[in-house]
């Protein structure tokens, strides 16, 4: 009984995502629709499908666990972090220009957008490269927190959970585009947001309350992270450094992603992104906040958890344990949560890596004539592409035995850091600062993606070469981005100017005079 109920609700959400992706169908006929929705996306749409691919299941199974075993209960900064700078400050600093310069340079991408806002074929190429091969690592990563969940709910292969999920998602995505993943979002959205409220009370409840929980919390004591007692439900945790650069990573990475900023494209009027901020920095709290808040209550689990053959704790079976003793029912919409979580953020990647491979790297390159049809068709070939080496990529890494697997997983750690390095700061200033150049955008995108891979490749080859700060992903990623804000303004000032008449034409849209309904006679 309880499997069938577990089984009839996952058949039902797949079956609602499938059919919104075949009723927009009719909305993805050109590049406009297919990537953008026509522009026409309200504040709700846009809000939650900005939330749902910025939380996936990474967060709730991987990070959350993690974070919260080495934090404590101040791991929910993390997701506070999130909701204020992550989605707040995202929306309102770079929602309104986003939306109006990109329409006006009719960019589509954000390798589009470095190309035409700077007049540079090179720059388009370059952003679209380091956005394939970066988004593709990011992509399988998506996988990686359903496969103790789903052994712990139903008993089966990960393999089959990994195919299910490619195969439903291609689907919507192919038939519907944009419209059809933003839609989805806003259903898997809600089911997240009451999913997450659900499990914290549930988990906290086995704890005997928040107050007993945050007391069993404070007699934890791990000498080998703090001395100090009760360091796991203090207000900054044993480490308030580290927990610092967390916040940073996490929070600040989103103003350069691809796949993030490319829903400020779509928002359908300039008024919908005031409201979109409020719904988006709410859904963070929710979401972000009780993932994290959840998470910190991990260490009450330690006696459940599991370890590898080496004795290192397995951190994506934290959140699992801490959910096996749940009610069926309740277990039934953790797993619909993490599959909507994992789901819409998949959507989001692949679009992002498709549309930004066809239009530009292939479009005008290597396929020189490519009208609107042919564009959406090779960019739905291509979501096919995308998702197939993300699956094979996630099956690989759980079933080889190969040691080399781990530069995959290590990859898929500096993802993040290396297109949010690379891209944040041209990004910003390039929607703010007339005077940013060319070569700056260059020496940021070198920046960023040579630290992530310098980053990677000592910790592969030459461990302990770095200072031990230096050798973590995070620390690495929350320094590439800070740093491309100090390269971008000072490589400017140095370089020669950018051409005034084609910087004029770039910002003329802020200038526009929009006639306005005069709602009262004054005499």
């Amino acid at each position: 009984m309880d499997l069938a109920i577990k089984i009839i609700m996952l058949v039902l959400f797949f079956g609602v995502m499938v059919g919104v992706g075949i009723y927009c169908r009719k909305n993805a006929t050109d590049v406009n629709g297919f990537v953008l929705g026509g522009r026409s996306v309200g504040p709700w749409l846009t809000a939650f499908a900005y939330g749902t691919s910025y939380f996936s299941a990474v967060i709730f199974i991987g990070y959350a666990g993690q974070f919260g075993w080495k934090f404590g209960i101040a791991s929910t900064w993390i997701g506070i972090g999130n909701a204020l700078i992550g989605s707040l400050l995202a929306w309102v600093i770079l929602g309104r220009r986003t939306r109006i310069m990109t329409q006006h340079l009719n960019s589509a991408t954000m390798p589009e957008f470095f190309g035409k806002r700077f007049d540079s074929k090179g720059l388009k190429i370059g952003a679209s490269i380091i956005t394939f091969i970066f988004l593709i690592p990011y992509t399988a990563s998506l996988y990686n927190g359903l496969s103790r969940l789903f052994s712990m709910a139903f008993h089966v292969d990960y393999v089959w959970c990994i195919i299910a999920m490619s195969v439903l998602t291609g689907i919507y995505v192919i038939a519907g585009g944009y419209m059809a993943t933003a839609i989805n979002d806003f259903i898997q959205g809600l089911i997240m947001v009451v999913g997450i409220v659900a499990v914290i009370a549930a988990v906290l409840m086995n704890q005997g309350g928040f107050m007993e929980a945050l007391n069993k919390l404070s007699e934890v004591n791990d000498p080998a992270v703090s001395n100090a007692p009760g360091a796991f439900n203090s207000f900054f945790g044993p480490d308030p450094l580290g927990l610092l650069f967390v916040v940073i990573l996490t929070s600040l990475g989103t103003w350069g992603l691809p796949q993030m900023v490319q829903k400020f494209y779509a928002i359908k009027h300039e008024n919908d992104i005031k409201k979109g901020t409020i719904i988006s920095t709410a859904f963070a709290i929710i979401v972000a906040g009780g993932c994290y808040f959840l998470g910190g209550f991990g260490r009450l689990f330690g006696d459940v958890v599991e370890y590898d053959k080496n004795g290192k704790l397995i951190f994506d079976s934290i959140i699992p344990h801490m959910l096996s003793d749940l009610h069926p029912l309740l277990i039934a919409i953790v797993v619909i949560l993490v599959l909507s979580a994992s789901m819409s953020t998949l959507s989001a990647l692949v679009i992002a890596s498709s549309s930004t491979l066809t239009i530009d790297l292939l479009k005008g390159n290597v396929i020189k004539k490519m009208d609107d049809k042919k564009q959406v068709r090779i960019i739905r070939i291509f979501v096919v592409v995308f998702i197939v080496i993300s699956a094979l990529i996630a099956i690989y890494q759980v079933q080889s035995k190969n040691e080399s697997v781990k530069f995959i997983a290590q990859l898929m750690g500096v993802s993040w850091g290396a297109l949010a390095g690379a891209f944040l700061a041209p990004f910003l200033f390039g929607l703010y600062w007339k005077k940013t150049t060319k070569l700056a955008c260059w020496v940021s995108f070198i920046f960023g993606v040579g630290l992530m891979l310098v980053n990677l490749l000592m910790g592969i080859f030459c461990k302990g070469v770095l200072p031990a700060f230096l050798q973590s992903p995070i620390n690495c990623g929350a320094i590439a981005m800070l740093a491309g804000l100090v390269i971008v303004p000072v490589v400017s000032l140095i370089s020669p100017k950018p051409d005034k008449k084609l910087v004029d034409e770039a910002f003329a849209c802020y200038e526009k005079q929009v006639p306005a309904k005069q709602k009262n006679s004054l005499d």
